[in-house]
C-alpha cells in the first residue's frame, strides 16, 4: 500500500480532480450538442437501413417461397401432363394394336375363306371332270362288250343318268 500511495499518478490531487471534472463537463456539454446528434442520427440511420434491408430479405425471402411453390405447381401440372400423354400413347398404341389384330385376322379369315372357295370350285370342276371321263370310258365299255358303236347322243343321255345316280360324296369328304 505504501508504494500505491507514493507513486505519483495515484496520489490524489484536489485541483487537478477539479479541472478534470469541469474539462470533462465541458467536454461532454460540447459533445452532446454537436458530436452525439449527428452520432445518434447516423445511428438511427444506420438502424432504419439494417431495418429496411432486413423488411427486404423477409420481402424476397417470401417472394422466393412463393416462386418455388408456383415452380413445384408447375412441376406438378407438367409431370400429370406428361403422365396424361404418355397414357394416351399407351391407349393409342393398344388400339392401334387391337385395330392391326383386327385387320390381319380380318384379312386371313377372308384369305381362308376364298381359299375355300377356291377349293370348293376346283373340287367341283374336278367332279365335273371325272365324271365326264367315267361317261366317256363307260360309253368304250359298253362299245366294247356289246361289240358295237353305241349311239353317242342317246347312250351319253343314258350313261349320265347312271352316273348322276352314283354317290360321288366320297371323292367330295376325300377332297
Amino acid at each position: 500500500m505504501l508504494v500505491a500511495v507514493s507513486s505519483p499518478l495515484t496520489r490524489l490531487i484536489p485541483g487537478l480532480m477539479i479541472w478534470t471534472i469541469v474539462f470533462f463537463l465541458i467536454v461532454f456539454f460540447v459533445l452532446r450538442k454537436y458530436a452525439f446528434g449527428a452520432i445518434q442520427k447516423l445511428i438511427d440511420e444506420r438502424r432504419e437501413a439494417i431495418r429496411r434491408s432486413v423488411e427486404a430479405a423477409d420481402e424476397a425471402r417470401d417472394e422466393a417461397q412463393r416462386l418455388l411453390e408456383e415452380h413445384k405447381k408447375l412441376i406438378a401440372e407438367a409431370r400429370g401432363q406428361a403422365e396424361s400423354i404418355l397414357a394416351e400413347a399407351r391407349k393409342t398404341r393398344e388400339s392401334m394394336e387391337q385395330r392391326m389384330r383386327e385387320e390381319t385376322e380380318a384379312e386371313r379369315q377372308r384369305r381362308l375363306e376364298e381359299t375355300r372357295k377356291e377349293i370348293a370350285a376346283e373340287t367341283a370342276r374336278a367332279l365335273q371332270q371325272i365324271r365326264a371321263e367315267v361317261a366317256d370310258l363307260t360309253l368304250e365299255a359298253a362299245s366294247r362288250v356289246v361289240g358295237r358303236t353305241l349311239d353317242a347322243e342317246r347312250d351319253q343321255q343314258l350313261i349320265e343318268e347312271a352316273i348322276a345316280g352314283l354317290d360321288f360324296s366320297r371323292l367330295e369328304e376325300s377332297a
